[in-house]
């Protein structure tokens, strides 16, 4: 009996030992979640409208005007930009963003994917890791992003992924990664990168710009700088989302700790009156057998 007691001691401080760390992981958290949260919620409509105003002048193109950038072609080879984290201990945020990788690989790739003309390029410890050891054709030249997140390191991924679409060495590019809500929850996409896509128009009236200098001037410009702005709004919402999904983790890793230490306690409270009730009815029994 001492020696259930003593084990019971021992589980319910490592228990509160976790707790502890559980805790302090959620307030470390909620303060790197308040930072991203506001840098991804300034970022998000200056990013969203540029998107709307490329994607718009870009259907509203002529058929004489060509853009590298924008040109549709039959896909032979993919690629996709994939956004994790560095770190666990964020639920099943990593994994689902895995999942969601794999499921647009065998839904929307399968037939290039057998060809070996699927390549990744991973942002994020997390997916380079698990990707590689699934035998999926991974990159890692910028899986260490998040170490010191700038847009100037955004940027040269961006940069290096519209070089290689524009000398066809992939057909398409596609982001995948977890849009920021709340703390609680995340939704999880996959976006068209390259080709810039364009907004269905029917039934609308065509947009009218006035270019000022020339069109072909301005986009060539243009384009390159608003999918860097593109690229860099995807990894802030995934940076965001990580920490949110860390504190969530952390909170109920908090309370399933507290509900276990209840369990505990009542079990530890059960043996010690168990081991005192023996105790008693030994001495009573000693003590009456002197007497008799």
């Amino acid at each position: 009996m001492p020696g259930q007691l003593k084990e019971v001691r021992n589980r319910i401080k490592s228990v509160q030992s976790t707790q502890q760390i559980t805790k302090a992981m959620k307030m470390v958290s909620a303060a790197k979640l308040r930072r991203a949260q506001d840098a991804i919620i300034q970022m998000r409509p200056y990013a969203n409208k540029l998107q709307e105003m490329l994607s718009n002048i870009v259907s509203n193109m002529e058929g004489g005007t060509s853009l590298a950038l924008a040109e549709e072609r039959p896909v032979e080879k993919v690629l996709l930009i994939v956004i994790t984290s560095d770190r666990g201990l964020c639920g099943a945020y990593n994994s689902n963003v895995v999942k969601l990788t794999k499921q647009i690989i065998a839904d929307k790739y399968a037939a290039q994917f057998k060809k070996g003309n699927v390549s990744i390029w991973n942002i994020g410890k997390k997916g380079y890791e698990s990707l590689t050891k699934q035998g999926y054709h991974t990159n890692d030249t910028y899986k260490d992003i998040f170490l010191h997140l700038s847009f100037e390191q955004v940027q040269e991924a961006a940069q290096a992924a519209m070089k290689a679409f524009v000398n066809k060495t992939f057909d398409a590019v596609e982001i995948v990664y977890s849009e920021f809500k709340n703390a609680a929850s995340q939704r999880f996409v996959a976006e068209q990168f390259l080709p810039i896509p364009k907004i269905e128009q029917s039934g609308k009236q065509k947009a009218d710009f006035i270019f000022e200098p020339e069109k072909e001037v301005l986009l060539t410009e243009l384009m390159p700088k608003i999918l860097n702005t593109q690229l860099y709004k995807a990894v802030l919402d995934a940076h965001a989302s990580e920490h949110g999904a860390r504190m969530t983790a952390m909170d109920k890793a908090s309370d399933n700790a507290n509900e276990l230490l209840k369990t505990l306690r009542i079990s530890y409270n059960r043996a010690r009156q168990a081991a005192i009730t023996t105790e008693l009815t030994e001495i009573v029994s000693g003590a009456a057998a002197l007497q008799g």
